[in-house]
Parts: C-alpha cells; sequence; structure tokens
C-alpha cells in the first residue's frame, strides 16, 4: 500500500471516481466533501501524505482550507493539489504563495495526475516485486 491521500470535492461522483482511480494505483484514499469534515480526517489519519482539494465547494473554500492549514504548524508543509472545474485567474493567483503542488483543471487529466503523484511517490520497485 502507497502513501494516504486526503480527497476533498463536494461532487460525490468526482470524489467517487477519483478515490478508484488513486486506489488502482495503490494509493490508500480518505474522502471529504466538506472543508469540516476534511479536518476531521487530518485529525483521524496523522499519516495523510498529501490533499488534493477541488478549490470552489458550498460550505467554504478550497482556498480557506489551504489558507488553514498553512498557519497551522502541523499542516504548514503539507503537500497540496488543487483542482476545479470553475477557476479563474485570480483564483490560481491567490494559490501561488500557498505553495501548491500543482493545479489541475476538472476534469482531471487522469494521467497528469498519476504522474504528479508518482514523482512526488515513487514506487518501490523492490518492496512490489
Amino acid at each position: 500500500m502507497r502513501e494516504h491521500i486526503l480527497l476533498v470535492d463536494d461532487e460525490a461522483d468526482a470524489l467517487e471516481e477519483l478515490a478508484e482511480l488513486l486506489e488502482g494505483e495503490g494509493f490508500q484514499c480518505h474522502c471529504a466533501d466538506t472543508v469540516a469534515s476534511a479536518m476531521a480526517c487530518l485529525s483521524k489519519w496523522p499519516d495523510i501524505a498529501l490533499l488534493i482539494t477541488d478549490l470552489r465547494m458550498p460550505d467554504e473554500s478550497g482556498l480557506r482550507l489551504i489558507q488553514n492549514l498553512r498557519t497551522t504548524p502541523r499542516y504548514a508543509t503539507l503537500p497540496i493539489i488543487v483542482m476545479s472545474g470553475h477557476a479563474d485567474m485570480n483564483d490560481v493567483i491567490g494559490l501561488l504563495p500557498l505553495q501548491v503542488v500543482d493545479f489541475l483543471p476538472k476534469p482531471i487529466y487522469q494521467e497528469r495526475l498519476i504522474e504528479v503523484l508518482n514523482q512526488r511517490f515513487p514506487i518501490n520497485k523492490v518492496a512490489n516485486a
């Protein structure tokens, strides 16, 4: 089993599809549909190695989630990938100082996401042989 990843998206179908894709690559996925449930997941699973979040959600934005995490010492350096189907240039500019790993437009280009994850978390071929 590879790293634990927290997925945050208010769209249940997108969340399920993304989890299936990443679990197929060996990652352990935890899913949250709100910012509040994402924070609860981070508390429950301290070994989460990466967060993938939607930018726009009805309760609180993914941007607000990232800002909160960056001001919390425990999560200040947590790698984060942002995805959105509705982002504009101001959204992207707002992400720059927050040190996100990548920004991916929705629908997600699956091969690009897997490439980013494999670069960050190389597969240990000896352990998987």
